[in-house]
Formats: structure tokens, sequence, C-alpha cells
């Protein structure tokens, strides 16, 4: 399971716990001292550590000590800090390459901003191919898919249908209330791997591990509502968006079971197919919303468009076909078009959010916009490295099979991160790089975190999770107000995600008291 929105449970301490801990306070510094990756500190572009500033070595002692005392003490750790001058002034194991999960989402968004710019907005255009007649639209129409990952509700004021919506409108606006001929939803622009490498088959179904498609809409997912009303064995009442819609095969074996039974969610897509089987146990009253793939986008895409022109009074005779040939468009008439937000907007979707699909839809645009081939995974990957070697970051260790970090071979260590953040501050793209990130206690995957904390408000970074794998890096306005680049790495944990994520607010109230 891939989700972030772990919260962290309150912990209870025994008196035997806090004997134990003071113990790790007295004695674990001692112990490291020869075992752990100290002693460095930060060169520009995260190469080779430097010693480490003498001021921070209680504070990164106070640290190894907070790990060793924590529940998830037996995983793998890595902590880099820097300070404003980019000098390293925590380095525990910071060298070491590490799992990141969705902090590898850092690399890509800062090359993202790079290569395209904050302002590059995507155009997805109706075009037709016929003539006008009395209100009918004799001929052909293609959807033309630009890769925009923001036909959904979170850009338009919860309106998934906006965008489709506008394209009715001019329509009607042109006088065309009736189209006669074939829609076409052109994907050509981006190539036909719908999944990057390493992803697992069995979060394929779930709305965070979606196709991609250059033609995509509602993030390529149907939204799934389940009511448990009626009597203990009954099944649940189902909706789903959009419009219950046909495309989709949905098979309802859910029960209802007693009020005093806990939710257990189960649902599968069968790979390859747009048949859904839902499994899960509801207990009665109880209200499930689930987010579920689909496979084919483009013909998803062009589906639900139909569907809504129809519902709208635009009657359409014709077949719906999904067209891979890139296509020249000059000779073709101009319907409709839609422009997206800008570049800079859709990347809060990317590190605030979370969100694998914004991440690996605009991986592969950039390589489709930069090099005028068919977006993909790997030329996307390739021209963000590139882009980050230009601003100076040494890529030399970094490993990506995706952009979003659900692929559990990609690596960096915290010493490559916090050199990035670092570098980013210099950064023409700073302010737009900075809005990008969930705030502690206010927005993003850290909304419901540090709400107690001294760094409610003080704190913007990126989470990251996949099973074993709990990262957190990012800003972090200390009391003495200083600003910190930190990376906190945690690897092969079984532990609850919760626990760990004590640990690490933890280490960042420590932070910001004492640097």
């Amino acid at each position: 399971m891939t989700s972030e929105a772990a919260s962290a449970g309150s912990a209870r301490i025994s008196a035997r716990m806090l004997f134990w801990g003071m113990m790790c306070v007295l004695f674990v510094p001692w112990l490291w001292a020869g075992g752990t990756a100290k002693g460095f500190a930060a060169g520009a572009d995260g190469r080779q550590p430097a010693p480490v500033h003498a001021a921070a070595a209680p504070s990164e002692e106070r640290i190894q000590a907070l790990i060793a005392a924590g529940v998830p003490s037996d995983a793998v750790w890595a902590v880099s800090v820097r300070n404003e001058a980019g000098e390293e002034l925590i380095s525990i194991n910071s060298s070491t390459p590490m799992r990141m999960a969705s902090n590898s989402k850092l690399f890509v968004t800062a090359g993202l901003l790079h290569g395209l710019g904050p302002d590059f907005r995507f155009r997805t255009t109706l075009y037709g191919d016929g003539r006008l007649v009395d209100g009918v639209w004799l001929g052909d129409v293609h959807l033309a898919g630009s890769g925009d990952p923001s036909i959904d509700k979170y850009h338009y004021d919860n309106d998934a249908m906006f965008v489709f919506n506008s394209f009715i409108r001019q329509l009607r606006e042109q006088g065309i209330n009736r189209i006669v001929g074939d829609v076409f939803g052109n994907e050509s622009l981006f190539d036909d791997i719908r999944y990057p490498r390493g992803w697992e088959w069995d979060d394929l179904s779930y709305y965070y591990a979606p196709e991609t498609g250059a033609l995509s809409f509602n993030r390529n997912c149907i939204d799934l509502t389940v009511r448990a009303v009626g009597t203990v064995g009954d099944q649940p009442q189902i909706t789903w968006f959009p419009f219950n819609t046909d495309y989709v095969n949905l098979v309802n074996e859910q029960r209802i079971t007693p009020r005093n039974v806990r939710f257990n969610e189960s649902y599968a897509r069968v790979l390859g197919t747009n048949t859904i089987l839902l499994r899960s146990t509801l207990p009665q009253g109880y209200l499930e919303k689930e987010s579920l793939t689909i496979t084919d986008p483009a013909l998803f895409f062009i589906d639900s468009f139909v569907k809504q022109a129809s519902f709208s009074g635009i009657d359409w005779i014709g077949e719906l076909i999904v067209d891979s040939q890139r296509r020249n468009w000059r000779g073709f008439r101009n319907l409709a078009e839609h422009h997206s937000e800008p570049l800079a907007v859709l990347l809060k979707r990317v590190n605030a959010h979370s969100d694998n699909f914004y991440t690996e839809m605009l991986t592969k645009a950039l390589g489709a916009y930069s090099m005028g081939v068919q977006g993909s995974t790997e030329a996307g990957l390739t021209l963000i490295l590139e882009e980050l070697e230009k601003i100076g970051l040494d890529t030399t260790d970094l490993r990506f099979r995706d952009a979003s970090g659900m692929a559990s071979a990609n690596l960096a260590s915290a010493y490559q991160i916090t050199a990035l953040l670092r570098l980013m501050q210099q950064s023409p793209y700073r302010t737009e790089w900075e809005q990008t990130f969930a705030k502690a206690g206010f927005s993003g995957t850290l909304e419901n975190r540090f709400i107690s904390s001294p760094a409610l408000g003080n704190l913007y970074a990126k989470t990251g999770f996949i099973t074993g794998v709990r990262t957190l890096s990012g800003y972090l306005d200390t009391q003495s107000g200083t600003r910190l680049s930190f990376s906190i790495l945690t690897n092969n944990f079984t532990s609850r995600v919760a626990a760990v994520d004590q640990v690490h607010e933890r280490i960042l109230n420590l932070l910001w008291q004492e640097l």
C-alpha cells in the first residue's frame, strides 16, 4: 500500500521506557561514534562530503539517541541537515544510497521547472475535418491529446466536467448542435507504455497507480461511492462518477456487516479490462469513497466527452476511435481548445499532494515537448537528470526507474537531497518551487501532521511512503530565524508508520529548538 496519509498516534511512555531512553541519550552516541557516517558537511553539489560543522555535534548525538530510543530503531536511517550557507550540520549515514519513495518527486519537479519553465501550459484541442451545414457538423472530429494531467476537478472548483463543458460551449458558439461523424481520440504524443518500470501489479487497481496517456480524463479513474444501507448480509448501494458510466463493469460482491465489525477494503480490476471486482465488507451505515483505475485512457476520455455532450443537447452520430497516428493538424478546423493552469500550479499536485499520476504524465510531457519525440518515462527522466546537472547537482549516484517513487529501486542519499534543496534556494524558480511544498499543519500531505509541534507553520516538506520506507525532506524555519534544508530517510522498518512519523517529528522539534 502506498498511501502517505498515515497520522502519527500519541505514544504512551512507561517508566521503563523513559529509563532506557535516558540510557540511550548517555551511551548510544558513544557506541555509534565509530559506526555512522558522521563527520561530513556539504559540498555544493552533492559530491563527497567534507568535515561536519563542529557546533552541531551535540544535536547530531541527540538525534542518534532519538532514533535509538524509537520503536523503529532496527530500521536503516539517514539524516542530512544543511544551514543557509550550504554547510552540512548533521550527517548520519547521509552518503548512503536509500530508497526514497515520493521524495523522488523533489528531483523531478526541480527538473520540470527548469526544463519546461513555470509558465508552461498544455493546450488540448478539438479539431474538425468536415463542414458546418445548418447547425450540423458533417465530418469527423479529433480530440488531440496534449499530455495534460489536469483535466479533472482539482483546478476547477471541484468540477471534473469543466473542460468538457468548455468544449461544448465553444461548439455551440460556432453554431454546432449536432455532429454526424466519427470521434477520434488522438494519443500519439505519448508512447503506449501505460506504466513505468517497478510498479507492483496489486497497486494497479487504485487511484495512486493509474495508466498514463496523452489524452486523459479524471486521472484515468472512476470515483466510486459505496453506501452500506440495508440489513446485514445485503449488498451495499453503489454509484460512480462519471454518471454511472457503462465504460466500466462493476461486479458488486460486497456485503453489509454488523455495525461493530471493521470495514475491510477489497477492490481489484481485472488487468487489461474495465471489469472491477468489488469485494469489500462494510458495517451498517458506513460510507466509502474510492477512486479506481480504468484501462485505455483515450477511449475513456472520448466516451465520457460524447456522453456529456449528449446530456448537454449536442447529438452525436458516429463511432468512437482511438488514434495513435501522429498528425499534422494544418488543414483541420479548430473547433474548441483548452489551456491548462501554468506548470507552477500543476506541480503543487506533485509535491504538496504527492500525486503519482501528475508526476508520471508531466515527466512524459517533458520528453515530448523538449525532444520532439513520443513522450516516454525514460526520455523524461533523462532530461530531468540533465537539468539537474545544469544547476550544479552531481547526479552520478541517482537511480530512477519511475518518476513518482512507487518503484522501490529509486535510490538517492540524504546528502544529495539536501544538496538539491540548497541549490534550489539559488534557482530563479525558487519561489515557484517553494510554493509546491506541503506546509505542516496546513496543506497537502502534512495538513494533519505536526499539529502540536513548534514545526507547525514552519515546516515545508515533501513526504514519502511505500511499504517499509518513510521519508520527509524539505525546509525548516527554526526558532533562531535560520532556514535549514533537511532530509530524513527511513528504510526497512516493520513497525507502524505512525511510530516512524513520531521519530521524524521529534528530530525536527530538536532541530527547531537547537539550530
